[in-house]
């Protein structure tokens, strides 16, 4: 099977959504999708956290606590930025819609809309923009020790696999001493035996490899440490 890896560039999103449970599940979602989000509840939190040099899509619901979530839409798109809005919203109605699009919504969607949807609505506005589309993340789950390869079931694993995986994904492209990764597993790294180490990767490369078809994208730094190089998302 042919190595696959993928580049660790995100773009970037702002979502705005003031219902707490939703805004976390977005937010997830969306970074499995690839995406680099940030998530506020108000517009306040709106103002304070945009930055139009990094935000490329803003993901805005319309009822707000301090206010109304068109007025900003339309404050956005006379700046005259190249920023793809979505809005995402309870209010489903024709002429909400009518009213969203004219106001200056790329696309209008309700919240019952099925997640992978919004995905796909967000890849076509990506193609607009001009912007590469994200690539897939890997997913880490802590409690349940899973991994999840872009586009495969769940890989169970062992608490130092979990660990290791745990370490090298939690910053995607940075050279991992080994040491770093000894002392995460508990052990003193002057008396830790390296080959160790070394039949473990091995170990969740092939355990990897078997159960999606995937390598696992980890690279050697020959006498520094390993490097993650894929996107990446780590759960609790």
């Amino acid at each position: 099977m042919q190595a696959i890896g993928y580049p660790c560039a995100m773009l970037n999103l702002i979502l705005l959504e003031d219902e707490a449970v939703l805004r976390q599940e977005l937010t997830e979602f969306l970074g499995d999708c690839g995406y680099q989000v940030s998530a506020v509840a108000d517009l306040a939190g709106f103002h304070a956290s945009y930055a139009p040099a990094l935000h490329r899509i803003a993901i805005i619901d319309l009822g707000l606590p301090d206010g109304d979530g068109m007025a900003l839409v339309r404050a956005l798109r006379a700046q005259g930025r190249q920023l793809g809005i979505v809005v995402f919203t309870a209010r489903g109605a024709t002429q909400d819609k009518v009213s969203g699009l004219t106001g200056g919504a790329d696309y209008y969607l309700p919240k019952h809309t099925d997640l992978e949807e919004l995905a796909a609505t967000l890849g076509s506005l990506q193609r607009r923009l001009g912007e590469p589309a994200p690539a897939p993340a890997w997913v880490l789950e802590l409690a349940p020790r899973r991994l999840f390869p872009p586009g495969c079931g769940a890989i169970a694993l062992s608490q130092q696999d979990t660990t290791v995986l745990q370490v090298l994904m939690a910053e995607p492209e940075r050279i991992v001493s080994r040491q770093q990764i000894v002392q995460s597993l508990g052990e003193d790294f002057l008396d830790y035996d390296q080959r160790r180490l070394d039949t473990q990767i091995r170990r969740l490369r092939r355990k990897t490899e078997l159960a999606s078809g995937l390598s696992l994208p980890i690279n050697t730094a020959r006498n520094a440490g390993y490097r993650f190089f894929a996107n990446a998302t780590v759960r609790l």
